[in-house]
């Protein structure tokens, strides 16, 4: 009785993990796709009005008119009318990592600790989540999978929305080590009584020298080649050696200053900021040390009681303005389903200022030069995967963000989800006759 009863256990179960789980990843490309008549947006900037994209083998093997007498290659799509996109990349982003906030089993977006540049998202990462696999209707296919919490969250990687396990779905491993930069200001605890107001922090050089401390100590353990295991310490050997990124999330001048010149000292030059308030007011710093900035969504209130009240939405112009290479990431509150709406944060940017080409760029091209991914993705170009999708609209508009066709890597995905089943079977229940 006792083994028929686990027997069903399991049966039960199985049946269980069918039902949660995600889309089936689709088949390894075999047929060729030639799709004519779209707008391409290229992503570097450039626009071609009635265009032909051929791929095959997972990879772009064409990119011009579709006047050009050329043979068209495999099946053919008529895109007449519509719009062609490289995949959009959600930066900074912790997708995959939380499935659901209030059960523990399912948050691994942080770990116990406050230095842990040696705990790696990538396997954590959750291929078959059904938060992610929501961001896909909207053109979102790929992300940098960012750990949180602690002076220094971890390493992330960046993987594609279209796998069976984390092997399948990386692009690329742990790319960066993320630090959380202390604040140079405080607020006393209201609750003991202090005064709220912003103060000083007398306790923020001590802070900046655990981290400096932190570093240079990893620096002499490398450099000994001793035989002691320290995976902390092992974990930042891509820093020096300019292999891989540190992402630095701060936000002022004094902060931002003291930052660089810290990472600097300790011989870390690959930098990238994230959040960066104030960037503006230190532009040549940057520029001087080729450092781009990872901005946050547009829709959100001002940081400071004297911001303008549409700073956050002029912040990605008065960035480019000054010449800054500048990505958009996802970070805050509700981020992972957030995360579906960015080419409408792109698209927010745009209408403040700058050029819509110029917004697409922050969500394709600049995002893959920042993540170190452009070799592969981030623009419509020979040779590089054909991971792009057409829409009916502008995809930077969520009235005409309707993708029709999507591809990851050559592979035509599904755009079905569980969201979307439930909003079929919803409107029908409720449609009028």
């Amino acid at each position: 009785m006792k083994k028929q009863y686990i027997f069903s256990l399991m049966c039960f179960l199985c049946c269980l993990g069918n039902i949660t789980a995600q889309q089936t990843p689709a088949p390894k490309q075999t047929t060729a796709f030639s799709i004519e008549g779209a707008t391409a947006h290229l992503g570097n900037g450039k626009v071609i009005e009635n265009s032909l994209i051929m791929f095959e083998n997972g990879k772009i093997a064409f990119v011009g008119s579709a006047m050009m007498r050329i043979a068209r290659m495999g099946t053919i799509i008529n895109a007449t009318g519509k719009h062609i996109y490289p995949g959009f990349i959600a930066a900074n982003s912790s997708l995959g990592l939380v499935e659901i906030d209030a059960v523990r089993a399912t948050d691994d977006e942080d770990e116990v600790g406050s230095m842990l540049p040696h705990i790696r998202s990538l396997i954590a990462y959750n291929a078959e989540s059904k938060v992610t696999e929501s961001m896909r209707p909207n053109g979102v296919f790929m992300g940098q999978i960012t750990p949180r919490g602690g002076t220094i969250s971890g390493t992330s990687s960046i993987v594609q929305f279209d796998a069976w396990n984390w092997e399948d779905a990386v692009l690329k491993k742990d790319d960066a080590v993320h630090i959380n930069w202390p604040s140079s200001l405080t607020r006393g605890r209201y609750w003991m009584g202090e005064d709220p107001a912003l103060k000083e922090d007398d306790k923020y050089a001590e802070k900046i020298a655990k981290i400096s401390t932190f570093f240079l100590d990893a620096k002499n353990y490398l450099n000994s080649n001793s035989s002691i295991e320290n995976l902390p310490f092992r974990a930042t050997k891509g820093l020096f050696n300019g292999t891989q990124k540190v992402f630095i999330h701060v936000n002022g001048e004094k902060e931002i200053t003291d930052a660089i010149q810290s990472f600097k000292k300790l011989g870390i030059k690959n930098m990238v900021l994230v959040h960066a308030k104030g960037a503006e007011n230190v532009a040549n710093l940057l520029l001087q040390n080729k450092i781009p900035v990872v901005i946050e969504r547009a829709h959100r209130v001002p940081d400071a009681e004297d911001d303008d009240y549409d700073l956050p939405y002029r912040n990605a112009k008065i960035l480019i303005d000054k010449g800054i290479t500048v990505g958009l990431g996802m970070e805050g509150q509700m981020e992972r389903m957030n995360t579906r709406n960015l080419p409408f944060y792109a698209g927010t940017y745009a209408a403040y200022g700058i050029d819509k080409e110029e917004a697409l760029k922050m969500i394709t091209s600049n995002n893959a030069k920042i993540l170190g991914i452009d070799d592969l993705v981030g623009t419509l170009e020979v040779g590089k995967d054909a991971t792009l999708f057409v829409s009916k609209g502008d995809a930077l508009d969520m009235r005409g963000n309707i993708l029709t066709d999507a591809f990851i890597q050559g592979r035509k995905i599904s755009l079905e989800t569980h969201q979307t089943k439930l909003w079929k079977r919803y409107t029908n229940k409720y449609k009028t006759k």
